[in-house]
């Protein structure tokens, strides 16, 4: 890990932590106890001055191997519970996640970097994502179909087991709540693997649901530890029936790999390089507003950041020197300060990427429009720093306009007509969202359905709700996280057939 100096908010950290972790030790969440990991040493890195905050160990094969035992046991008491008890539990979690709001938006802002005004927003957010499916346990339920036989045929939706979740260090208790509420619905038991870079507040939401009324012991267990190591040893448990993964796309194809050697199947929510179409007859200050939320919000570091954004010729240049000085106004700073916009990026290695590629297009003879560096006014203090950057004047076929950054970039391409702004918006391996601006209503429609991507927003950018299916197409990945898709995806359908005639007919063997 990069951080070698002590953080000044290290002891607020370990203060928070005490409300959710036994005498604040960070360890793996395993049936309402914290267990120290066996394996190397991890530093816990603050995003906004570089020192570090806390050390754990690596969880390691015998944590996870605890955590499995756990869950099967929390499993098989869980599912014979009836569906409205489960939803009753859920609805405990969700107003724990409340109660403890405020403690768990600073902790989310002090240790992953999000600005304070992002992650109170967010936290309320997983309290929703349980309160939702809490409704959804009773209503979960088969059909009857209507076979062309003396045959009763009915579907159940049964639960796969234990589900093990790898989640990223983006936005760390949103993705958590996002992935472990509908599994819980579904009847399952989750063990969760949050980022090493990130595990805090996953610990503490681990232990919220272990304490909340109705919810069996070790139902959700979370795993602090690194990928490579205890990622990978949950993942290849034999007692594994789902993995789920949100991340990049490289490690997203070797987790399904190995997976799939196991024959478990799994649910990939990767990244993404969405188009923001802006047409002529657009709203243009709308779309100026939001073409700055889809990238510049939670620093960009976001799958569905809008971090492409095609602009109609006629107006190119008057549109990108408007976003410019935009741009410039807008707060980066500490996170802690409730007028923050833009905060740091979560970690050295990602904001050092994110200046190697604004620096290689601007060697390639791109111009850097916004931005392009650390702020002045934040290069002292030792924090990951990146001002919200606009590139134009590139090729489409160029690394910047085609590769994630995942980070405050915006590359700029123009565009004279809808089939080409199609065609460039689907340039690419990536199909997470999109969206276009427009007064034509017929446009927004056509566009909207030409868009290879999971989600795609008219005349808006950004909107989700746990109600509405979120996933991508190609390289961002296949299944869905939420609405009622999230739930088919974390169950498997069982037919059943019951011969209803009284005398059935006999097409094989003989009454002895």
């Amino acid at each position: 890990m990069s951080g070698t100096s002590h953080s000044p908010a290290a002891d607020r950290v370990a203060a928070l932590l005490t409300d959710f972790l036994p005498g604040g030790r960070i360890g793996s969440v395993v049936a309402g106890e914290v267990l120290a990991g066996t394996g190397a040493a991890l530093d816990l890195v603050n995003p906004a001055d570089g020192g570090v905050l806390a050390t754990f160990a690596d969880a390691g094969p015998s944590v996870v191997e605890a955590a499995m035992a756990a869950a099967r046991d929390a499993q098989r008491a869980w599912w014979g519970m009836s569906a409205a008890a489960r939803g009753r539990a859920l609805w405990a979690v969700a107003a724990l996640v409340r109660q403890h709001a405020g403690a768990l938006a600073e902790l989310e802002t002090l240790s992953a970097g999000k600005p304070i005004r992002d992650t109170r927003g967010e936290v309320a957010k997983v309290a929703e994502m349980f309160e939702y499916y809490a409704g959804w346990c009773d209503k979960l339920h088969g059909d009857v179909i209507p076979v062309p036989s003396s045959h009763l045929n009915y579907t159940r939706h049964e639960p796969f087991g234990t589900v093990v979740q790898i989640t990223p260090w983006n936005a760390p208790i949103f993705t958590a709540g996002w992935q472990i509420a509908p599994a819980l619905c579904a009847g399952n038991a989750v063990v969760l693997k949050p980022s090493e870079l990130t595990p805090l507040t996953s610990l503490a939401l681990g232990l919220l649901c272990d304490r909340a009324e109705g919810m069996p012991r070790g139902l959700v267990s979370v795993l602090a530890g690194a990928g490579p190591t205890t990622g990978a040893a949950a993942v290849a448990h034999p007692d594994t029936r789902l993995v789920v993964f949100v991340g990049s796309a490289e490690a997203g194809a070797q987790i399904a790999a190995a997976a799939a050697r196991a024959i478990v199947p799994s649910v990939l929510e990767l990244g993404g390089k969405s188009a923001n179409i802006v047409f002529a007859d657009a709203d243009l200050d709308r779309a100026l507003i939001g073409a700055q939320a889809a990238i510049f919000g939670g620093a960009g570091q976001s799958c569905v950041a809008g971090s492409r954004l095609l602009v109609h010729r006629s107006i190119h240049a008057s549109f990108v020197e408007r976003l410019s000085h935009a741009a410039a106004r807008i707060p980066v700073g500490a996170p802690t300060d409730p007028a923050t916009q833009i905060g740091p990026i979560n970690n050295r290695r990602q904001r050092d990427k994110i200046a190697g590629m604004v620096e290689a297009a601007a060697s390639a003879g791109a111009t850097i429009a916004a931005g392009g560096a650390c702020p002045a006014s934040l290069r002292d203090t030792g924090g990951f720093y990146f001002g919200p950057t606009i590139v134009d004047g590139v090729a489409p076929d160029a690394a910047i306009a085609r590769e994630e950054v995942f980070g405050p970039v915006l590359t700029v391409l123009p565009f004279d007509g809808e089939d080409e702004a199609v065609a460039l918006a689907n340039g690419t391996p990536y199909g997470l969202a999109g969206a276009v601006w427009t007064g034509d209503g017929g446009r927004g429609h056509r566009v909207a359905a030409a868009l290879r991507a999971g989600t795609v927003w008219v005349n808006g950018y950004k909107t989700i709700n746990v109600a509405s299916p979120f996933g991508g197409f190609g390289r961002s990945g296949f299944g869905r996280s939420s609405g009622r898709e999230a739930l088919m995806a974390y169950t498997q359908t069982k037919s059943v057939w019951v011969e209803t005639a009284a005398q059935p007919a006999v097409t094989f063997g003989y009454v002895g």
